[in-house]
């Protein structure tokens, strides 16, 4: 130690090492050792708001897209006629109509079937039209609104014809469990759809001959020698083969005839007397013999005075009319003229001359 320096420069130099301005306490504290240095921050990128954003898009935007897309037409470059069989379901319909080129996108048909029908879509036959979207096919599937086809029964054809047309018809199903009796269908057009029963065909073609024979009888004209509607309808049915060339000739016809029963005279009509030879079942395919209008048959006009004991076919609604408003005359026969039509007679003189005429002009 130095001697010769003073009491402050010792102090000073004691004091000097000591860290500016702390106390005492810290200065003298042992060292910490030294902090390890932070790692780095890594920011963690969150996905739930663009998945929601994403979700909120496809929502906003679906809904209108799927109604748009709706009505968006299908593929079809002409109508197509498409057979839905019955029994199949909506996944079926689908496939079908895809395969026919009707839809736009199959999964949007189940969509729609679904949301506007249940999956309730009816068999049938659809004619889809070019630009036909999903929406129009859907309601033509769930309403049923199936093609509508038809039949033409001709007058004056029997039950048996009728009954052969009808199971010739091949878009309609099953047999008719028997062959209706005879004058008992109305002769007319009727509309079906593919895959109606031949028997429901024949049921409406019986309840509308019955509701016509009704009102027609209601309104008849009085003193007719016609007692039941089914006489009027026995009649009416020879008044139909007698004039099927001819049907402006229905009333005057029925005329000679309702004369001829009046005066209980024989209808000698020939048709009467060909369905005694061939039961309805078809044409007789030869002319009449001497022979055959002899012959013993309840159908057979020319031997008995009365009407036959059924129609020999099934008249239509003007021959009906015609028996109930005869056109009054004298006649009281008639025979072909070589036109189709006829030539009419007061007298069996003024007949036979019309006879001899008519063999004249079928001679050979």
């Amino acid at each position: 130690m130095d001697h010769g320096q003073s009491l402050s420069q010792r102090v000073g130099a004691v004091l000097s090492p000591l860290p500016y301005g702390l106390p005492l306490n810290e200065a003298f504290a042992p060292s910490a050792p030294e902090a390890a240095p932070l790692a780095p921050v890594v920011k963690k990128r969150v996905i739930l708001p663009y998945v929601l954003l994403f979700v909120s898009l496809v929502t906003f935007f679906s809904g209108p897209l799927f109604f748009l897309s709706l009505y968006l037409p299908g593929p079809m470059k002409e109508t197509k006629t498409v057979i839905v069989p019955r029994g199949s379901n909506a996944q079926d319909i689908a496939v079908l109509l895809d395969q026919n080129d009707v839809l736009i996108n199959p999964l949007l048909f189940r969509l729609a079937s679904r949301l506007m029908a249940k999956d309730q879509l009816k068999a049938g036959e659809y004619a889809f039209a070019v630009g036909m979207n999903v929406l129009d096919v859907t309601n033509a599937l769930r309403d049923g609104k199936t093609v509508l086809r038809q039949i033409t029964v001709p007058e004056g054809l029997t039950s048996h014809e009728i009954t052969t047309l009808l199971q010739s018809t091949s878009a309609l199903t099953g047999s008719l469990k028997d062959v209706p009796p005879e004058g008992s269908l109305l002769p007319e057009t009727y509309r079906y759809s593919y895959g109606d029963s031949r028997e429901s065909v024949a049921s409406r073609m019986r309840s509308e001959a019955r509701a016509m024979l009704e009102d027609l009888w209601k309104n008849r004209e009085d003193n007719l020698p016609l007692k039941t509607p089914q006489e009027a309808l026995i009649l009416a049915s020879i008044v139909e083969k007698e004039t099927g060339k001819r049907a402006s000739e229905r009333p005057v016809v029925a005329g000679v005839f309702i004369n001829r029963l009046r005066a209980s005279m024989p209808l000698q009509s020939d048709p009467t007397v060909i369905y005694a030879l061939t039961g309805g079942t078809g044409t007789l395919g030869r002319s009449l013999t001497r022979a055959d209008l002899m012959s013993s048959s309840p159908y057979n006009t020319y031997i008995n005075a009365q009407l036959p004991p059924t129609p020999i076919c099934n008249p239509g609604r003007a021959a009906l009319e015609a028996v109930l408003h005869p056109e009054k005359s004298d006649f009281l026969y008639f025979v072909a003229d070589g036109t189709g039509g006829h030539a009419f007679a007061k007298t069996l003189t003024e007949h036979n001359k019309n006879v001899a005429q008519w063999i004249k002009l079928n001679r050979p």
